[in-house]
C-alpha cells in the first residue's frame, strides 16, 4: 500500500498532535500547518523521531488570510492528498466575550470562519482529484446555544453547517466529509475548566482516526455525547432555560 499523505491545519493542537502520532505509526507523510512556527516545529520534530520514514513539511500561515489559505491549498495539492484534518480552534471565556466585542469577534473567526475557509479551499482541491477525506473538528457545543459558551458554540455551529453542506455537495463523489464533535477533552485549551469528566486526549484521537478511516459523516467523541446532546437539543425551551449550563 502507498503511504498516506495527510494535511493537518492547526497541527499544534493537542488533539491534532495525538492524531498525527497515530498516523505516524503507518509512516504517513505530513504537511503540518499552524500559526506559531515554533509550536508546529516541535510537533514535526517529535513525529520525525517516531517515524523517520515520514516526509514532514511545515507551514506557518495567517489563519484568516484568504489569499494565503487558497495558495496553501493549491500548493499542497501538487501531490495527491489522502486526508485533510482541520483541527484548530480556541475556547474563550464566555464572560470576557460578553464584555469585549473584539474578543467575541476573534473567537467567532478562529472557531467558525477560519475552519470554513480552509474547508472550502481544500474541498476545491479534493474535487479536482475526485478522492480524499476532509475532516473538520467541531464540538458538542455547536449543537445548541447555551449561556456558558454560546460564542464558542456559535463558531462550532457554523463548522457543522458547513460540513453538512459539503457532505451534500460531495454525496455522489469519491470524497468523504467527516465532522468530529468532541466533548470536553483534557487539552491545554481546557486547562481552565474543572478536570473532572474530561476525556483523555489520546483516547479521543483513536476514535477520531477510526471515524476518518471509515468516512463516518458525524462522530461524537466519546460516543456518549451523542445521547447527551440529543437530550439537550430536544429539551423544551421552558425547561432548558431553567438549567445552569
Amino acid at each position: 500500500m502507498s503511504k498516506k499523505r495527510i494535511v493537518i491545519i492547526g497541527a499544534s493542537s493537542a488533539i491534532a498532535e495525538h492524531c498525527a502520532r497515530l498516523w505516524a505509526r503507518e509512516s504517513a507523510d505530513f504537511l503540518l500547518v499552524g500559526r506559531d512556527l515554533a509550536r508546529v516545529q516541535r510537533v514535526a520534530d517529535d513525529l520525525r523521531v517516531r517515524s523517520p520514514q515520514s516526509d514532514i513539511q511545515i507551514v506557518q500561515i495567517d489563519f484568516l488570510d484568504v489569499e494565503a489559505i487558497a495558495t496553501l491549498a493549491q500548493q499542497a495539492a501538487q501531490s495527491a492528498i489522502d486526508i485533510v484534518l482541520i483541527a484548530h480552534g480556541d475556547l474563550p471565556v464566555q464572560k470576557n466575550c460578553e464584555q469585549d466585542l473584539h474578543l467575541a469577534q476573534a473567537a467567532l473567526q478562529v472557531n467558525g470562519l477560519s475552519p470554513a475557509l480552509f474547508a472550502e479551499a481544500f474541498a476545491k482541491q479534493l474535487a479536482q482529484q475526485d478522492r480524499g477525506t476532509l475532516a473538520l473538528i467541531g464540538s458538542v457545543a455547536g449543537d445548541r446555544g447555551r449561556k456558558a459558551n454560546y460564542v464558542y458554540g456559535a463558531g462550532k455551529g457554523m463548522v457543522e453547517r458547513y460540513a453538512q453542506g459539503l457532505q451534500h455537495r460531495f454525496a455522489t463523489t469519491g470524497i468523504k466529509i467527516v465532522l468530529i464533535k468532541p466533548g470536553p477533552t483534557a487539552t491545554p485549551m481546557t486547562a481552565h475548566l474543572p478536570s473532572g469528566g474530561l476525556a483523555k486526549v489520546d483516547q479521543v484521537a483513536h476514535v477520531i482516526i477510526r471515524a476518518i478511516e471509515s468516512g463516518k459523516p458525524v462522530a461524537y467523541v466519546p460516543a456518549k455525547w451523542q445521547l447527551i446532546m440529543l437530550i439537550v437539543q430536544h429539551l423544551p425551551r421552558w425547561i432548558f432555560h431553567k438549567l445552569n449550563i
